[in-house]
C-alpha cells in the first residue's frame, strides 16, 4: 500500500481514495475507500470542504509527473474520460427547478428480504440504545450530538442498500422497542428509501435519513408520554403537540453540525401542501424538499403504527389512504413513495383470487402492484395451509390479489405477530 495525502484540487480521475482528512460532514460519501471513475464523484470530492484526501497509488492513479499529460494514466482513467466526453457532447439540460427531483434509479436487492431481516433486527437493536440516550440527554437539556446519531443512519442506509424492504418490514413486526423510538427508526428508513427512489445524492439521502430519525426529538422536552401515541394523536393536547416541532428545531439548533435541511424538516414535517398543516400553515413551494418528504413518511408510519388513529392500519390500506390525500402532500413525491414501497408494501396482508390469505414479503421494482407474497391461510377451509411463495409478477395468472385482507374475524394472531412468524419462516 502506497499512501499519499493530497489536496482536493489535486484529485483526478482514476485515483483510489483511501481516506478523507476532515469531518464526515464535509463530504457526501458513505464510504471512504473507492475508485474515482466518474465525473460526478470527481466533482463531489473537489467541491467538498475536506482538508485533504489520502490516495492509494497502488490501487489507482498517482499525481501526474510534470511532463505527463493527465490523459495518459491507464485504462480506468481512459474509460472514465470517454464517458465524460460523451456526457459533455450531449444536449445541455433545461434549467433545473428550485428543488429538482431526479428520475428514480432501478433498485436491485443484493440480498433477499428474509436474509436481511436478521441484519435489520440487529441494526434496530443497536439503534434503540442510541435513540434512548438522545432522549435522556435531551430531557437533561443537552443537545444531541450529530456524531452519535450518524452511525444509526449509516446502518439503516446499509441495510436498505442490501435490501430496500427488509428494514421497513421489520418495523411492522411485534417489537419491544418503545413506540416513539420505533417511529423514529421507521421514518428514518422510509426517508432513506424515498430519497433513493427520487435519485437524490448520497449526501441528500444521508440528510433525509437523519431528518427522519430526529423529527420527533422535541417530544423529549414536553410533558407527553411517548406511549400515548398508541392511543392516537387525538389524546394529546393540540397546542402541546404543535409545540414539539419548534422545541425539536431549537434543541437541534443548539447542537453543532446539524444540517439546515434537518432543522427545517423537524420544524415543518406536519406542514401540508394545501396550507392546512402546522405549525406555520405553510403551503406549496414554501415547504422545502426534505420537509415535503418527511410529511409523507411521518404520516404513513403514524397510520400503520396506529399512532394516528389508535388502530394500526395494514400497510396497503395506509398507502391507499395516503394516495387519496394528494392535496395534503406533494403529488410527485407521493407517487415515488408508492413506487419505493409498492402498492402493497412488504408486510401487507392480502386476499388472493384463490381464496387464500397471504402476506407481501418482497417487491418487484418494475411491477409495484404485483409483489411477491407468501400464502398461508385458506378462507374456504378456515385453516392454515402450507406456506407457499408466489411471485405475482411472474406467476402467469396462477393467482392475483383480490383486495386487502381483513384478519379481524379469522381468529389469527395479531398482525404484528403474524409478520414476525412469516418472516422468521422465510429466514430459515
Amino acid at each position: 500500500m502506497a499512501l499519499k495525502q493530497i489536496s482536493t484540487s489535486q484529485v483526478e480521475m482514476g485515483m483510489f481514495v483511501h481516506s478523507f482528512q476532515g469531518s464526515w460532514l464535509n463530504h457526501p460519501f458513505w464510504k471512504a475507500r473507492f475508485l474515482i471513475e466518474d465525473e460526478d464523484r470527481l466533482e463531489a470530492v473537489r467541491q467538498s470542504a475536506l482538508d485533504g484526501v489520502v490516495i492509494d497509488t497502488d490501487r489507482g492513479a498517482d499525481l501526474p509527473r510534470q511532463d505527463e499529460a493527465p490523459a495518459a494514466r491507464g485504462p480506468v482513467l481512459h474509460s472514465a474520460l470517454k464517458a465524460r466526453n460523451l456526457r459533455m457532447s450531449s444536449p445541455a439540460p433545461q434549467a433545473a427547478a428550485p428543488t429538482p427531483i431526479r428520475a428514480p434509479v432501478p433498485r436491485i436487492a443484493k440480498v433477499g428480504v428474509a436474509r436481511e431481516f436478521g441484519n435489520a433486527r440487529r441494526v434496530a437493536g443497536q439503534a434503540r440504545k442510541v435513540i434512548s440516550k438522545v432522549f435522556i440527554e435531551a430531557r437533561l437539556g443537552n443537545a444531541p450530538r450529530v456524531a452519535e446519531v450518524t452511525p444509526v443512519v449509516e446502518d439503516i442506509y446499509a441495510s436498505i442498500e442490501r435490501n430496500p424492504y427488509a428494514f421497513s418490514g421489520l418495523m411492522r413486526c411485534k417489537s419491544e422497542i418503545e413506540t416513539i423510538y420505533q417511529h423514529m427508526l421507521s421514518v428514518s428508513a422510509l426517508m432513506v428509501s424515498l430519497a433513493r427512489q427520487l435519485g437524490l445524492s448520497a449526501q441528500q439521502t444521508h440528510t433525509a435519513g437523519m431528518a427522519g430519525l430526529l423529527l420527533d426529538v422535541g417530544m423529549s422536552r414536553l410533558e407527553i408520554d411517548p406511549t400515548a401515541l398508541t392511543g392516537g394523536l387525538g389524546d394529546i393536547d393540540e397546542d402541546l403537540w404543535h409545540r414539539h416541532c419548534y422545541v425539536g428545531r431549537d434543541l437541534l439548533a443548539a447542537a453543532e453540525g446539524v444540517p439546515d435541511e434537518v432543522l427545517q424538516a423537524v420544524a415543518r414535517h406536519h406542514e401540508q401542501m394545501d396550507g392546512a398543516g402546522f405549525p406555520q400553515a405553510l403551503a406549496g413551494r414554501e415547504i422545502d424538499l426534505i420537509s415535503r418528504m418527511a410529511a409523507i413518511c411521518d404520516r404513513y408510519d403514524l397510520l400503520v403504527s396506529g399512532a394516528a388513529t389508535g388502530t394500526a392500519m395494514d400497510p396497503a390500506e395506509a398507502m391507499h389512504v395516503m394516495m387519496g390525500q394528494s392535496a395534503a402532500f406533494d403529488g410527485e413525491i407521493l407517487a415515488r413513495f408508492q413506487e419505493a414501497l409498492g402498492v402493497y408494501p412488504v408486510g401487507s396482508f392480502v386476499r388472493l383470487r384463490s381464496d387464500r390469505i397471504a402476506m407481501v414479503i418482497d417487491q418487484d421494482p418494475s411491477e409495484p402492484a404485483l409483489p411477491t407474497v407468501r400464502a398461508f391461510y385458506s378462507l374456504a377451509t378456515g385453516k392454515h395451509v402450507k406456506a407457499k411463495v408466489i411471485e405475482l409478477a411472474n406467476c402467469f395468472g396462477e393467482d392475483a390479489i383480490a383486495g386487502i385482507a381483513d384478519l379481524s374475524e379469522l381468529g389469527l394472531p395479531s398482525a404484528e405477530e403474524l409478520r414476525e412468524q412469516l418472516f422468521t419462516v422465510g429466514a430459515k
